[in-house]
């Protein structure tokens, strides 16, 4: 049985972990941490765990730790947990900055955890079947891709107040949505070569509430990500386009332009979707695998790179090389 302690519930993904844990025979859900310790003690509660107010006692009380702490505490609570062997479970993005990335990296390799970043877009079946058009050559030389994630968490005025505190969150809503935009992209991509983006603050926040990047990937492709909280009403948007065709993603629907003209892609020609990162990563403890494909340090690291990079390029109005 595999202990699991939960990291704080900041995020606004953790509850949902925490019930996605409860179901799962594999774990036990042991132990609580809060950077607010009345709002943690409640949780475990709760969740009928033990609430510990000091970390390090809380890192010997399981086995491995599911961080939803604000993200630029992430370095000091994902260090401490890889330094005392515990595997890591965190949300996205993986820090606030490439030092405290690189330095999570580290503790992560030398400790020989396994560890997992929740990138759940990948595992689709959407985005598994637009990588697959693009491996096999079906879109001819791709030349642009776009994605866009969106919603009115601000313009409906839903998200909770302190999500817009960018000394805990790090950035706004690219740090957020953005997020997966930047990590889709660079799956099918790779890293980019340079990079330039534009955002702005339509109701004032303190952080960024509408973001759109455009990078140069290898082969001169070229492509969007956009993101918001002043939207509604907007599915998820991937599009790629080459010259041998294109392929269009709208919510969980796909369609395509190639040969004989365009058509919807039958929901049954999509792959399967893969199990979402929680559960591959305890499937990775459980098996004594480093990462699950795809989820793992290089892929949370990249992430990071593209979002300093775009923060720093709207910042200065400048293009960043990479």
């Amino acid at each position: 049985m595999l202990t699991i302690g939960l990291a704080s519930k900041w995020h606004v993904h953790a509850g949902g972990y925490a019930n996605h844990l409860k179901k799962d025979p594999r774990v036990r859900v042991r132990a609580v941490w809060d950077e607010d310790p009345a709002r943690g003690s409640a949780w475990a509660a709760e969740l009928e765990a033990a609430f510990y107010a000091d970390y390090d006692a809380f890192l010997g009380a399981c086995d491995a730790v599911v961080c939803d702490s604000p993200t630029t505490l992430h370095r000091e609570l994902l260090v401490k947990a890889a330094q005392a062997g515990k595997h890591v479970f965190t949300e996205k993005l993986l820090a606030a900055s490439n030092e405290d990335a690189e330095a999570i990296a580290a503790a992560v390799r030398q400790a020989g955890v396994t560890f997992t970043i929740s990138l759940p877009c990948k595992g689709e079946p959407t985005v598994q079947y637009v990588r697959q058009m693009i491996t096999q050559g079906k879109l001819g030389q791709v030349t642009g891709a776009r994605f866009r994630r969106s919603h009115s968490g601000v313009s409906g005025g839903w998200l909770p107040a302190y999500w817009f505190d960018v000394a805990a969150s790090g950035g706004g809503a690219l740090m957020d949505l953005g997020a997966h935009p930047m990590y889709v992209l660079g799956a099918l991509f790779g890293a980019p070569k340079r990079l330039t983006a534009l955002m702005s603050n339509l109701y004032g926040t303190s952080s960024d509430e509408n973001t759109i990047a455009l990078a140069e990937f290898e082969g001169g492709v070229l492509g969007t990500m956009e993101t918001a909280f002043v939207t509604d009403g907007v599915p998820d948007l991937l599009e790629v386009y080459g010259t041998g065709g294109a392929v269009f993603v709208r919510g969980g629907a796909v369609a395509q332009n190639i040969g004989n003209g365009y058509g919807e892609v039958p929901a049954d020609a999509l792959p399967a979707a893969q199990p979402n990162p929680l559960s591959q990563f305890v499937a990775a403890c459980v098996e004594g695998a480093t990462a699950p494909a795809g989820l793992g340090l290089e892929d949370g690291l990249l992430m990071t790179r593209i979002a300093q990079a775009a923060y720093a390029a709207d910042a200065a109005g400048q293009t960043v090389v990479f």
